[in-house]
């Protein structure tokens, strides 16, 4: 007998499906690529686009965008504060971790999910403890999972173009598109990007609207004051459960004393911050010398996260 017809009854007889990808698999995809797997599941009773299949990643991940599409709230969210360490070596602290049921073809599996307030371009990441739950096999390559269901083999297809969007690369050209600088009045760092492969007549339509409405946008902090927190808030990333080390105090130059000040003014003028008082010190300030975006002033070691900016001000506070 065969070899070939000997392995094809022992799988029938079986009763369990074999998993695999062939060239079959691959029709309907581009190739060659090195496209992400991007599915659409059933994720809390709804259909989410654009998660990320990772195979080579021990933990689930749910980001912002999920997190609010599913109006969840931090009461919904159970204790966890372990870190975690991304591709750039910098630690992120998990806001919670909630269970919630994924489905896929009428499979339903109970994933946990660590809620990571940070961007991300999907929304969210299923990882090894789901694939092996659904004893799931999946394949980068055919752009493909694959699953047991009933005696058979379902499968699961991921989308190249989500994948390409996610990476912002153009659907047709797999390339970037270059962006133009329109500058809108006298001064040159007021300016807009525009893509250049927007039609000429959309591009000048555009543009005469931007420039039409040029006083509704705002260049500085002073031009936007008291904006609402429900809108746009600024949180830090820090562990709540950390215990506050209060740094020793350090006396500032008269130069930069004086640049806190004149920053610290404008910006309660404009709104933007408001005055509190406080039993004990918190904080240093450090002030980031803005000429040509590259002398901060301040001592090396003092200057973890001071990101240089290029304002008028001769100084700006951190």
């Amino acid at each position: 007998m065969d070899e070939s017809n000997q392995a094809d009854k022992m799988m029938k007889f079986s009763g369990t499906p074999v998993l695999g990808f062939s060239d079959r698999d691959k029709e309907g995809t581009y190739q060659p690529h090195d496209d992400a797997l991007v599915v659409t599941v059933r994720i809390g009773g709804y259909d989410v686009r654009r998660v990320l299949v990772d195979d080579g990643s021990g933990a689930e991940i749910m980001y912002p965008d999920l997190f609010n599409g599913l109006k969840l709230k931090d009461e919904d969210l159970e204790k966890y504060d372990h870190p975690l360490v991304g591709f750039d070596g910098k630690q992120v602290i998990p806001r919670g971790m909630i269970k919630l049921p994924v489905q896929v073809d009428g499979s339903e599996v109970q994933v946990n999910f660590i809620v990571v307030m940070a961007y991300s371009p999907y929304t969210a990441i299923l990882a090894r403890p789901w694939l092996h739950a659904m004893e799931e096999v999946s394949s980068t390559l055919h752009v493909m999972v694959k699953y047991p269901i009933r005696g058979n083999v379902g499968v699961l297809r991921g989308s190249q173009m989500e994948a390409a969007r996610e990476v912002g690369l153009d659907e047709d050209e797999g390339s970037a598109e270059q962006l133009n600088k329109v500058i809108i009045g006298v001064d040159k760092e007021k300016y807009f990007q525009v893509g250049s492969k927007l039609p000429i007549q959309e591009r000048e339509e555009l543009v005469q609207f931007l420039r039409d409405n040029i006083d509704v946008f705002a260049w500085t902090t002073y031009d936007v004051p008291g904006i609402n927190t429900e809108f746009i808030c600024h949180h830090l990333n820090i562990n709540p459960h950390a215990t506050p080390r209060q740094q020793p105090p350090r006396r500032a130059s008269q130069e930069h004393a004086e640049a806190v000040k004149e920053e610290v003014s404008k910006l309660k003028q404009a709104g933007a911050i408001k005055e509190t008082f406080y039993p004990e010190w918190l904080a240093n300030t450090v002030v980031n010398r803005s000429i040509g975006g590259r002398n901060c002033g301040a001592p090396p070691n003092e200057l973890l996260g001071c990101i240089s900016r290029v304002s008028s001000d001769p100084f700006v506070l951190e």
